[in-house]
């Protein structure tokens, strides 16, 4: 498990990079709003995500 987890809501201005979803594995392109989960024990490990790709998740049991 990742634990603890911080959400950033990415605006599409702020967005200047394209990213891939891991919710549904398609681009996220630049200039589109987004999130940005990051676990707070492993930075590294950030993901971008749809906005509604994030919502509609299945959580880990």
């Amino acid at each position: 498990m990742l634990g603890e987890l911080e959400v950033r809501y990415i605006q599409a201005y702020q967005a200047t990079k394209a990213y891939l979803c891991p919710g549904c594995n398609r681009d996220i392109p630049e200039r589109t709003h987004h999130v940005v989960v990051v676990p707070t024990e492993a930075p590294d490990l950030r993901r971008h995500w749809h906005t509604g790709c994030w919502q509609r998740r299945k959580p880990r049991s």
